[in-house]
């Protein structure tokens, strides 16, 4: 099973970042959701892991 980590930044200003690692699909977001709790998010990038489909993921498992 491939690794998964947080890694969450706060500048000298108060602002944070969270970089999720290890994380495909709608994963990726629940967690993100999770740590976010009730603060207000201004900016969203996707990595391309976001993108990958359940199904392909589960085709990759299934490979011999």
């Amino acid at each position: 099973m491939k690794e998964k980590k947080v890694v969450i930044e706060i500048d000298e200003q108060g602002n944070c970042s969270m970089d999720l690692e290890g994380f495909q699909g709608k994963g990726c977001a629940e967690v993100a959701k999770d740590f976010q709790g009730s603060d207000v998010v201004r900016n969203v990038r996707n990595k391309q892991e976001f993108y990958i489909q359940e199904t392909a993921i589960k085709k990759q498992h299934h490979r011999p």
